[in-house]
């Protein structure tokens, strides 16, 4: 999850950019803003009856005598990339509604369950007849806020989702630190991850792992978000999307599905071949764009990077861009760049391309999105000016698809077949202008065979082994310590034998 701070920024200055190669013209304070959020214009529907399922088992958007209606799901998602996208669900008995934020991100299905000052309702168990407290604590850490709480089930029902109610795990958050948002409209949080990441432990089912065994639709679940273009805030344009559940829905995408393979079922961890600016290669070694992990994450909202290739990609938009002496503080996100009223940015900078690697691993795709996702503009400061964000931000944690770019694209996340999709959104456009592209295939021989190297996930299991062998170790010399104690033990008389137990020697490794 997220990491929703990007929207805000905090005591620093706007920098203001007239037409062509001039140098800034004034210097005023950035004004901090709490943003409303808003919907997309709606995607055009068309009736369509189909199949059910396609040659590789993915439920399709299904006829009037179908299980799963995906058209029925279509727009079920509001809010926007600066503080993510959530959607209506219903909890308990009877049923209390709340907007759930939706993360690729995180695996714990949590709710608000008591008063917080930056949200407006909270689910309250105490009026529900099927909730039921597993009295287990649980605490989350996300790379921005957490929260603590009390494990439960309840029964959940979606109105714009499957048909039916199911029984889930459910974490009711009693207190948080920086999670919640001021002017946030969600008070709760859907984690569509694999049950590695659950807490307090992986035998926590996620709510999708249990919305599939309990409906039986394939375990399949794509996202659309359209906030591409659209100001953060803005009181004009409502930014909305999909979450469709089962399924693929065609009407939200253009031309053809690229699959590329899950590569650990933690995150949606994927692998990264090589970026380019424009058309120019960064040549970095593959692995570093994976260091640590490389995932999608709708839970984030900007493009997150490691450091070392974040500051190439500066590098090369900077060499590539038509403004010179551009301030550092805009890359840095402590300063707005502004134009005048009527004029955009976007014709300065270059596009930015992701190579992925293909389901046929000697082969690799490339998504490419424009400027105007990555040169984000937020809502009206000012009468005369419009102002941008950059939504690309340096990591330590691993190069994170989020926001910025799924927002050009119809992401499937094909859990079946261990792979996720991308397909040009239909709602990624601007006056016309398609805001991203797919292209492909590329041979792969440029690159290496393996560009993951140890993931996280690998170091986390061996260092479990090597603890549990430093423990089965410790156990085997105190036994071979009191055999030989024994024997003396027993020529001074004793006859007591005592029981021996080492709970010490239990390792338990929880992976974060």
């Amino acid at each position: 999850m997220a990491k929703l701070c990007n929207s805000f920024f905090l005591g620093c200055f706007l920098y203001v950019i007239h037409t062509g190669l001039s140098q800034s013209s004034f210097a005023v304070p950035i004004k901090i803003f709490a943003g409303q959020f808003n919907w997309a214009p709606e995607v055009d529907l068309l009736l369509l009856v189909t199949t059910n399922l396609t040659e590789n088992g993915l439920s399709l958007a299904s006829s009037a005598a179908g299980a799963v209606h995906f058209l029925d799901m279509v727009n079920n998602l509001q809010g926007d990339s600066g503080r993510g996208y959530y959607m209506e669900m219903l909890i308990g008995t009877p049923p209390q509604s709340l907007n759930i934020l939706v993360d690729t991100g995180s695996s714990n299905f949590a709710v608000a369950a008591a008063p917080d000052s930056d949200i407006t309702r909270y689910f309250i168990s105490m009026r529900s007849t099927t909730y039921q407290s597993l009295g287990k604590a649980v605490a989350v850490k996300y790379t921005q806020g957490d929260w603590e709480g009390e494990l439960g089930s309840e029964q959940v029902s979606i109105p714009k989702g499957p048909n039916g109610t199911i029984t889930v795990n459910i974490a009711t958050i009693l207190s948080s630190n920086g999670f919640f948002l001021q002017g946030v409209n969600w008070q709760g949080i859907l984690g569509l991850a694999y049950p590695i990441l659950a807490q307090p432990d992986s035998s926590v089912e996620p709510f999708f792992d249990s919305l599939v065994r309990q409906t039986g639709i394939p375990d399949v679940f794509s996202l659309q978000m359209c906030g591409a273009g659209i100001a953060a805030g803005s009181t004009v344009d409502r930014a909305a999307g999909s979450l469709i559940m089962g399924g693929i829905e065609p009407t939200l995408y253009k031309g053809s599905i690229w699959y590329t393979p899950i590569k650990e079922e933690w995150y949606y961890q994927v692998e990264i071949l090589k970026l380019e600016v424009g058309d120019q290669n960064l040549n970095l070694d593959c692995k570093e764009y994976n260091s640590d992990k490389a995932i999608v994450d709708s839970g984030t909202t900007l493009l997150r990077l490691p450091k070392n290739v974040f500051a190439a990609v500066i590098d090369a938009i900077v060499q590539s861009s038509l403004i010179q002496d551009f301030p550092a503080g805009f890359w840095t996100e402590t300063k707005l760049a502004c134009w005048p009223k009527g004029e955009t940015p976007w014709r300065f900078f270059p596009n930015l391309s992701i190579y992925l690697r293909d389901t046929n691993t000697s082969q690799s795709f490339r998504i490419t999105i424009l400027p105007q996702l990555y040169i984000q503009p937020i809502r009206d400061l000012y009468d005369i000016l419009e102002c941008y964000r950059f939504g690309i931000s340096p990591s330590a944690n691993g190069l994170v698809i989020g926001a910025t770019i799924m927002e050009g694209f119809y992401v499937i996340f094909d859990r079946a077949q261990k792979r996720v999709g991308f397909a040009v959104s239909t709602c990624a456009e601007s006056n016309g202008l398609l805001l991203s592209e797919i292209t492909g295939p590329f041979a792969a021989s440029d690159v290496s065979s393996d560009c993951l190297g140890g993931s996280l996930l690998q170091e986390h299991l061996l260092w479990v082994i090597s603890y549990s062998v430093m423990a089965t170790c410790s156990l085997v010399l105190l036994v071979l310590f009191l055999m030989m104690a024994l024997p003396c033990r027993c020529l001074r008389g004793s006859s007591h034998r005592g029981e021996i137990t080492d709970e010490s020697s239990l390792v338990r490794n929880r992976i974060k």
